[in-house]
């Protein structure tokens, strides 16, 4: 069962991994503080995911703007996350839903993606900072990137 506007957005908390640090980040952190956008992605490493994060990455001071935290998450281990970061320049926090619940509770995980079970839907949600779901986008193709202009609206009606 998927998540839709106007539902509570199910808290988590996930490992990101920056330098030697392993961190916790859970979306409650940001509770009253700032609007999430949440970009669930299938897998780094490859050409579609790299390309979204990279942009998002390069674009985050419109984010920052609309008084948004961008949070990308996807079932590679923080280690594999963190050397594609710094690999390929990206910015934003990546948090590693490695046992696959978070991607489970959002409605944004394949079936099956070529042979590999439980992968997660190239998804986008933005929370507000009540903790409610004010946009909700789940594809089951993996090449189709959200739409961050309609992602942008929201932001800034929420404003």
């Amino acid at each position: 069962m998927g998540i839709t506007v106007g539902d509570q957005a199910p808290d988590f908390t996930l490992k990101s991994k920056s330098g030697d640090d392993m961190n916790d980040i859970s979306l409650s952190d940001y509770r009253d503080e700032k609007n999430v956008v949440i970009l669930f992605f299938p897998l780094a490493y490859t050409g579609v995911c790299t390309d979204e994060m990279c942009s998002v990455s390069a674009g985050l001071a419109d984010y920052d703007a609309l008084d948004a935290q961008v949070l990308g998450i996807s079932v590679d281990s923080p280690f594999a996350q963190e050397a594609w970061a710094e690999k390929e320049g990206i910015t934003i926090p990546l948090l590693s839903d490695f046992n696959k619940e978070v991607s489970a509770a959002y409605g944004s995980q394949f079936e099956d993606l070529i042979g590999f079970k439980g992968v997660a839907k190239r998804s986008a949600f933005v929370v507000d900072k009540s903790g409610v779901v004010r946009f909700a986008s789940v594809s089951d193709d993996p090449t189709e990137l959200p739409d961050f202009d309609a992602i942008k609206a929201c932001l800034q009606a929420l404003s």
